[in-house]
């Protein structure tokens, strides 16, 4: 209870507000000049001094409300409320725009800014003031208010006044709190973003992770791969050099179709990244399922391949996430296992495709999908999208991952990249 009651006196985010409000005090004065000095010393009629007050009062809120359609202002505004009112209309937009509405609410937002924040910046000034001089009147019998001379009872009869004051202080504080949580619910409602276009924005960021994370298993998987082929073959091509120059050659061969086939697969990731739509390659799929054996293999790697059913049935979706589980699947045999068999086996059904690779494995355990491993993990993902099944683990002393994927009556359909993600993402989040 004491923290919640005691609570405004310390955070930061009071004095934050209170900047706000101070800076909102600032912007009034051209508007209280307006009304204080500039209308009664042009207005030409008779008007005595409330008359003159009172136009001037009307004068400064029509261009109040006008100074706040200007663009600028708006710009102002809204960083002000994002970096003071900790930001309580994320992903709305400060600037130039089409919109009445926006610009009315706009225009709303900052009257109350300026208004309330020349209310409290008076106090800010006034109050410590009028602290300062009242200390003097029990003693004096007179508080000097900058030229107004307010006369008190001397001695302890008037020792509460300066005790009421400074008790005014932390109202202060208080009352700055107040306006500015106030203040804050109300940026949250006036700029604020409308619950459909909060939706559309949250929509394109998730696109926009979701596609993040797909190039980023494009590249762990295609890339990787073939760094994994590069290091053996450049191990093996550095030992057999000088004993077995056709050995050498070999693994230098492979080496070279490994970096042109990931410098192809590197070029396909950056098209996507800049949005080209031309001069991309297409993703591998299970009908390049030999080139990736036969790269492997002359990798120094033993690969039992058992592969049955008829691959042209398979969506092109399924078949390019079945290659690049496999791929992946081969890469952690080659860089965790080292130069052990491998046996693979792919079998594609009616609405079905079964994956399974298995090698020896000794040590301790690792990869599985709890441990972190982006490969594994990655794996995981592609088969979740596609509302697959994956197995993953030791078993007898081997080291085994089973895949199975199904297709349905649109899984075959092309999709955009957008139409991809999106889908990809809420599976993800199913999952």
């Amino acid at each position: 209870m004491t923290r919640r009651i005691l609570g405004p006196l310390v955070r930061g985010s009071t004095y934050r507000r209170w900047a706000y409000l101070i800076l909102g005090g600032a912007m009034f004065v051209p508007y209280l000049l307006l009304v204080a000095v500039v209308v009664p010393s042009v207005v030409p009629w008779g008007l005595d001094m409330t008359g003159s007050l009172l136009a001037g009062t009307v004068l400064a809120l029509v261009v109040l409300f006008a100074s706040s359609l200007i663009p600028a202002v708006r710009v102002l505004e809204g960083a002000a409320v994002r970096e003071m009112l900790d930001d309580p209309a994320p992903g709305a937009t400060f600037g130039p725009t089409g919109s009445m509405r926006v610009r009315l609410r706009s225009s709303a937002m900052f009257a109350l800014h300026v208004l309330t924040g020349g209310v409290v910046s008076w106090l800010t000034i006034a109050l410590p003031m009028a602290v300062a001089f009242s200390f003097g009147g029990p003693i004096s019998g007179s508080i000097d208010l900058g030229g107004s001379v307010v006369v008190v009872p001397p001695g302890w009869a008037s020792a509460w006044i300066p005790a009421v004051l400074a008790a005014g202080l932390v109202g202060l504080v208080y009352l700055v709190a107040g306006s500015g949580a106030l203040l804050r619910r109300a940026a949250a409602a006036l700029l604020g973003l409308p619950p459909a276009e909060r939706i559309a924005l949250l929509e394109r960021r998730t696109e926009r992770l979701a596609e993040r994370n797909r190039l980023a298993r494009e590249l762990h998987d295609s890339v990787g791969h073939a760094l994994s082929v590069v290091t053996l073959q450049a191990g093996a091509a550095r030992r057999t050099l000088h004993r077995d120059p056709a050995v050498a050659e070999r693994s230098l061969l492979a080496i070279e179709d490994s970096a042109r086939a990931a410098l192809d697969d590197l070029d396909h990731v950056l098209g996507l990244l800049r949005e080209e739509a031309a001069g991309t390659a297409p993703q591998a799929g299970l009908d390049q399922l030999g080139a990736l054996l036969s790269a492997t293999e002359m990798a120094g790697t033993v690969v039992r391949a058992e592969v049955s059913g008829d691959f042209a049935g398979v969506p092109p979706v399924v078949s390019r996430e079945a290659y690049r589980i496999l791929q992946e699947c081969l890469t952690n045999a080659l860089r965790h296992a080292g130069r052990v068999p491998v046996a693979v086996r792919v079998s594609a059904g009616q609405r079905r495709l079964d994956l399974a690779v298995t090698n020896p494995v000794s040590g301790p355990e690792t990869g599985t999908r709890g441990s972190g491993g982006r490969g594994l993990r990655g794996m995981a993902e592609r088969v979740d999208v596609l509302r697959g099944d994956l197995r993953a683990g030791r078993a007898n002393g081997n080291w085994e991952v089973a895949v199975s994927l199904p297709w349905g009556e649109n899984t075959g359909r092309e999709k955009t990249v957008g139409e991809n993600v999106v889908e990809e993402k809420a599976m993800g989040e199913r999952a």
